[in-house]
């Protein structure tokens, strides 16, 4: 009787098994009674509903042509792919031990290749599951095959974008602080991005919240403990005075979290530099002295660029967004007027403006020309950002271009009279024609990144997306709620430190985190 609900089991949890497998199965189980069936499917210990979850498949590595390609299949059907397709015999290979095989198609049993196939038997592989990667020759062809072979395992389908990281965030592996990591990694084009990405992604902002979490918890807890027992004399005196000091140094800790002027966004996202002046002052010829290319149009007659030209650039492993804009003038003409109108909206927008001026309108005269800069910098800034005194120095750079043009003595006495003038942004003297003092604005350029960006590796870590700091906020005004109402309801303030919680779940997906996955997942590639 046993035997036969455990024939009647194994139909049901393996449908899409070859149906050899599912023969050679019962004839064992006939022969030597109850088998383990380990290496059919390796589920134990995964999460409910991941070991009935279909089998996928798809390419994890790069598109185009490559030396290796690596296939990653993971689910119930992964041992099935590996038996059928590398030869691999009934009992399980060695764990994440590299084997040398050649790759059949299960059907017609063709070579498609010899490559490097490897075991990861669940629950101790990315997704929670068991997982086989082919490591396989990366042509066109070759991959293309073996994806079609794979394809024709029963139980196998091509996998969705994401939906790797996503079982493994199912399976517990990630919480989504670290997902975010891992497609911020996957994605990052410099070096402070990729260390940023990498310190995320080994969990040290998801431990950050979880510790917060955790304490909440605590709160809670002595809060509604309060509530339900301090009529009978069972809760010692102080219990909510020690509560408010929690929630207070709570409080105070998300606060300096979230004063962090946005850097780990910046850095994710890169620093928005802005390239602004009046007609014909090289700001064009900057932008393409940077990007090291013809990336604009440079021509003696004014008002030459109309439309925003950007570029990215890396500035010392620094991600930066460079913008060349229309010359800031009065103009009849209606298009150049509307670039007039992106330029100045550019700049409201931008990190840090770099504020371009022709070396031949100075005055010849050192202090008259400082006075004529201070109204030039005024001219180009928003009304919002016109200081009394002082300029933003962290938001503003001004280059002074053609400084081939002004005698050595004259240069000199412009620069010690500059410096002298309090509150004034720092000052780069360049040519974009000899490149005369390009390097030295390049060391002032990557400086001022870096203060906008802040080292990823040092301090606590940064906030790095928009809905962390919406949540965070969200938590910080839930903190408030009980606050206000310790004095006056006590379950109404409990449930500010409820509601503190869940908006610290939605950060790391422990609480309510269905809604924002899709918004997650969808920006993975195929495969990962």
């Amino acid at each position: 009787m046993k035997q036969h609900v455990y024939y009647q089991h194994l139909k049901v949890m393996l449908p899409s098994i070859y149906r050899g497998i599912w023969g050679a199965a019962v004839h064992t189980l006939k022969t030597r009674g109850t088998p383990t069936c380990r290496f059919l499917s390796t589920c134990e210990g995964v999460p409910f509903g991941l070991a009935d979850a279909e089998s996928i498949f798809a390419l994890s590595s790069g598109h185009g042509r490559c030396g290796v390609a690596v296939v990653r299949a993971s689910g119930p059907a992964s041992a099935t792919a590996l038996r059928c397709m590398a030869g691999v015999s009934r009992s399980p290979p060695p764990p994440r031990t590299a084997l040398l095989r050649s790759i059949r198609d299960p059907i017609s049993k063709e070579v498609l290749d010899r490559g490097l196939v490897f075991w990861f038997p669940g629950p101790h592989s990315f997704t929670g599951e068991d997982s086989v990667e082919f490591h396989i020759h990366g042509g066109p062809a070759v991959i293309t095959a073996v994806l079609q072979a794979l394809g024709s395992v029963p139980g196998m389908r091509p996998a969705e974008a994401g939906e790797f990281t996503r079982r493994a965030f199912q399976a517990g592996k990630l919480d989504l602080t670290e997902v975010e990591g891992l497609g911020d990694l996957i994605h990052a084009e410099t070096e402070a991005q990729r260390r940023q990405a990498l310190r995320q992604m080994s969990g040290e902002l998801g431990h950050l919240y979880q510790d917060w979490t955790h304490r909440l918890k605590r709160c809670l807890a002595h809060v509604e403990a309060f509530i339900d027992f301090s009529e009978d004399e069972l809760i010692e005196d102080g219990v909510l005075n020690q509560v408010d000091r929690w929630v207070c140094d709570l409080q105070a800790e998300m606060e300096r979290h979230l004063k962090d002027e946005r850097r780990g966004e910046r850095l994710r996202s890169g620093v928005q530099v802005v390239i602004a002046g009046a007609t014909n002052a090289g700001k064009s010829s900057l932008l393409n002295t940077l990007c090291q290319r013809p990336a604009a149009i440079v021509s003696p007659i004014a008002g030459t660029t109309r439309d925003i030209v950007e570029t990215a650039l890396d500035i010392g492993g620094f991600p930066v967004l460079l913008s060349d804009t229309a010359g800031l003038r009065e103009s009849p003409d209606l298009v150049e007027r509307e670039g007039v109108r992106r330029a100045r909206e550019r700049v409201e927008q931008a990190d840090l403006t770099l504020v371009v001026a022709d070396c031949a309108d100075l005055p010849s005269d050192a202090q008259q020309a400082a006075a004529f800069l201070q109204e030039h910098l005024r001219s180009v800034l928003p009304p919002q950002e016109q200081p009394e005194t002082v300029f933003p120095a962290d938001r503003l750079l001004l280059v002074l271009n053609k400084m081939d043009l002004l005698p050595e003595e004259q240069r000199l006495e412009l620069d010690g009279e500059l410096r002298q003038v309090s509150g004034f942004p720092p000052v780069c003297l360049i040519s974009c024609h000899t490149k005369e003092g390009v390097h030295d604005f390049l060391t002032v350029l990557h400086s001022s990144v870096k203060t906008l960006c802040g080292d990823p590796l040092s301090g606590a870590p940064t906030l790095t997306q928009a809905r962390h700091r919406a949540h965070l906020q969200q938590c910080f005004a839930a903190m408030a709620q009980y606050q206000r109402y310790r004095d006056l309801d006590l379950a109404l303030a409990a449930e500010g430190v409820r509601l503190a919680l869940t908006s610290l779940g939605r950060i790391t997906g422990r609480v309510g985190a269905e809604e924002i996955l899709d918004i997650i997942f969808k920006d993975f590639c195929i495969g990962k």
